[in-house]
C-alpha cells in the first residue's frame, strides 16, 4: 500500500508481495530489489523500526548495463521476427534450424563469432577480451536463437577478439551510460566490406529463411506484415533485456524512421545468400506457392478480375518459360541467372494478359464494355459479360477507400519508442513521470478532440481487398465471362483484339540505370497506369517495378517480332 514507485517495464502502480517478501508487479510481473517495511519492537518499547532493501550494492554499480556486442543485439531481433512468423503459421524449423545456421554461418563468415583468435594480437588484447565478455572456447553452440536472454547471451558468442582490442584503444568511446561494446566500431568504413548488419538485413534473413523452405509468404506480404505490427521492427529494441542499455550509437543502428523498402531487403538478400556461399536453393515447381501460376491465381481473386483470365496468364507463362524451374530457383552467386520477384512477376503477367485482350488505350477497352453491357441486357442463359468499365469503377472505389485507411494509419505511425529509454536509476523517475505527463496529455487532449481511440490491429490476412460472390451488388467478377472478347479460331479460343502496344521497344540496362524500362504516368494511357495503381497497392511497391517485369514479358513473348523490326530498321538506315 506505501510503496508507491512505479514499474521500471509498464509504469504501473499495482504491487504486490512475492513470498520472499519482494515486491512483483501485477501488471507485467516484474519482481524488484525492494522488500516491504519490517516493524520490529521486540527489542525497543514504544518504538518502531523500518528497513528497507535496497539490493546489493554491486548492482547499483552496474547500473549502467552489462557488456554486449551488436550482433547479440541483431541476434534478438532475428529471434523476436522468426517467433513471430512462427506465430502467422510459417514452420517452426525455419527458425530453429534455418535461420539458426544462416546466422551461425553470417557471424563466422564476417568473423563475428565461431572464428579462430587473430594472429598477432596482443597479450592487452587478449586480457581485454577475456575479461569484457565471458569468452567460451568450444565453437559448438546449441541453437543461438534459444540463448538469448540476456543473462545466457552474455557469453554464447565466441566473440571476435579484433573488436575487443579495438574497444581498449577507442576507450573513450565508452562510458557509464554507453550501450554496446562495440557501437562505435560497428559504424566504420571496414566493416562495410563484411556486409555490415542492418534491420533492413533481419528482413533480408528472414525472407531468405522463408525461400529456402517455399513458405507461401512473398516478401511483399512480409514487409506488408511488419507495417501493420504483426512482425517485430520498429522500436523492437523495446524488447531487450534491461542491463542491455542503448545509448548514442546503438540508437543509431537499431533505431528506424521508415519502412523497410522492396529493393533493398530483395538485394541485400541476394547479396546474404552469394556471401554464405549457399547452394542451390530447393526447386520452386508448379505445386509451390512461389510459382506464378499459383500467384497468378491469387491476386486474379484478390484484383476481382474474372477466373477465366487464369488460363491465359498460364498459357504466357508456358509460352516465355518462366515457369521453368532453373528460372525460378535461387542460384546464389550465379550472375547469369535473373533474379526473380515472384510476386511483382505473376502482377506483371496479369497486366500483360489484360493487354492482350484488352489493349489498354483508354478506347479499345470501353468499346468492349459497351458491347459487354448491351449483351447482358439481353442474356438470359450462362453467366454475365465481363465489363471492363463497370469493373473500373467497383475496384476504384474500394481502392480510394482502402488507399486514405493506409495513409491515415502511416499519418498516425507513432516512431518514438512507448517503452523510455532511460541509463541510471537517477534518470529513471524523472523520464517515467515525463512519460506518463505526455501519456496523460495525449488522452486529454483526445477527449477533447473527439479522436477515436486506435482499434487494435486485425489479424493478419493474405488478401488486403475480399470479393464475395454472394453479393446480390454485382461487385464481385469472378464468374463472370470472356465471350465477348475471345473468338474461336482453328479451335482455340484467341483474342478478337489483333493488336498491342509495347510499353518500349527497346530495354535499358538494368545494372547501369537501375531499371529495365522509364515509366512516366503521363506517357502512358490512364487504363495501363490504373491497373499498375491497383498492383501496386496491393503489392506496396512503386509501380515502375512492375512496369520492368512488364517489359521483360513483352519482349519475350514477342521477340521475333521485335527481331525482325529491329533488323529491317538497321537494313533501312545502311
Amino acid at each position: 500500500r506505501d510503496f508507491n514507485e512505479r514499474c521500471a517495464q509498464c509504469s504501473e502502480v499495482n504491487w504486490g508481495l512475492t513470498d520472499g517478501g519482494r515486491f512483483y508487479c501485477r501488471s507485467c510481473h516484474n519482481v524488484t530489489e525492494r522488500t516491504r517495511e519490517v516493524v520490529n519492537t521486540d527489542f525497543i518499547t514504544n518504538s518502531r523500526v523500518q528497513t528497507i532493501s535496497k539490493g546489493l550494492r554491486k548492482q547499483e554499480k552496474n547500473d549502467a548495463g552489462c557488456e554486449w556486442y551488436i550482433c547479440e543485439g541483431f541476434q534478438l531481433v532475428l529471434k523476436k521476427q522468426a517467433e513471430a512468423l512462427e506465430a502467422l503459421g510459417v514452420c517452426p524449423q525455419m527458425k530453429d534450424e534455418i535461420l539458426c545456421n544462416f546466422w551461425r554461418c553470417y557471424l563466422q563468415k564476417s568473423k563475428q563469432a565461431y572464428c579462430k583468435r587473430p594472429a598477432g594480437e596482443t597479450v592487452k588484447a587478449l586480457s581485454v577480451c577475456e575479461s569484457s565478455t565471458d569468452v567460451d572456447s568450444d565453437p559448438e553452440r546449441p541453437s543461438l536463437l534459444h540463448l538469448l536472454s540476456l543473462s545466457e547471451s552474455e557469453g554464447d558468442l565466441q566473440t571476435d577478439c579484433s573488436f575487443a582490442s579495438s574497444v581498449s584503444k577507442v576507450s573513450d568511446s565508452t562510458s557509464v551510460y554507453s550501450g554496446s561494446v562495440d557501437g562505435s566500431l560497428y559504424l566504420m568504413k571496414n566493416q562495410k566490406e563484411k556486409l555490415r548488419m542492418t534491420m533492413p538485413m533481419t528482413l533480408s534473413f528472414c525472407y531468405m529463411a522463408l525461400l529456402w523452405l517455399r513458405e507461401p509468404i512473398t516478401l511483399s506480404e512480409l514487409l506488408r506484415f511488419v507495417v501493420e505490427g504483426h512482425i517485430p521492427y520498429l522500436n523492437v529494441f523495446q524488447h531487450f533485456p534491461e542491463k542491455m542499455k542503448l545509448c548514442g550509437l546503438d540508437l543509431r543502428i537499431f533505431c528506424v524512421e521508415s519502412w523497410p523498402v522492396y529493393e533493398e531487403v530483395f538485394n541485400k538478400m541476394h547479396e546474404l545468400a552469394a556471401f554464405l556461399d549457399l547452394p542451390r536453393f530447393p526447386d520452386i515447381t508448379d505445386s509451390c506457392f512461389l510459382h506464378p501460376d499459383m500467384l497468378c491465381m491469387k491476386y486474379l481473386m484478390e484484383a476481382n478480375l474474372p477466373d477465366e483470365l487464369h488460363n491465359w496468364t498460364c498459357r504466357v507463362v508456358k509460352k516465355i518459360g518462366i515457369g521453368e524451374v532453373d528460372f525460378l530457383t535461387l542460384m546464389p552467386g550465379n550472375k547469369s541467372t535473373r533474379k526473380v520477384k515472384y510476386d511483382v512477376l505473376a502482377a506483371a503477367v496479369i497486366v500483360v494478359v489484360l493487354k492482350l485482350l484488352f489493349l489498354l488505350d483508354d478506347r479499345y477497352e470501353w468499346l468492349l464494355s459497351e458491347f459487354a453491357e448491351e449483351r447482358n441486357k439481353n442474356n438470359t442463359e450462362g453467366g454475365p459479360y465481363f465489363e471492363f468499365k463497370k469493373w473500373y469503377e467497383v475496384v476504384k472505389q474500394s481502392l480510394d477507400v482502402e488507399q486514405k485507411k493506409l495513409d491515415e494509419e502511416r499519418a498516425k505511425c507513432l516512431w518514438r519508442c512507448e517503452k523510455p529509454l532511460f541509463y541510471s536509476v537517477k534518470n529513471k523517475s524523472k523520464v517515467l513521470k515525463r512519460r506518463q505527463m505526455v501519456v496523460n496529455l495525449q488522452n486529454q487532449f483526445g477527449k477533447l478532440s473527439g479522436s477515436v481511440q486506435r482499434a487494435e490491429k486485425p489479424n493478419p490476412s493474405s488478401f488486403q481487398l475480399s470479393w464475395s460472390e454472394e453479393n446480390t451488388d454485382g461487385s464481385c467478377f469472378h464468374e463472370h465471362s470472356l465471350k465477348g472478347v475471345l473468338q474461336e479460331k482453328c479451335g482455340l479460343l484467341t483474342a478478337m483484339n489483333p493488336d498491342y502496344w509495347l510499353c518500349t521497344v527497346k530495354l535499358c540496362n538494368e545494372k547501369l540505370c537501375g531499371h529495365l524500362a522509364h515509366y512516366r504516368e503521363v506517357e502512358f494511357p490512364q487504363s495501363y497506369h490504373f491497373v499498375l495503381g491497383l498492383f501496386s497497392f496491393l503489392l506496396r511497391i512503386q509501380p515502375s517495378y512492375i512496369h520492368d517485369e512488364v517489359c521483360m514479358i513483352e519482349h519475350k513473348l514477342f521477340n521475333k517480332k521485335l527481331y525482325k523490326k529491329l533488323k529491317y530498321n538497321t537494313v533501312l538506315r545502311k
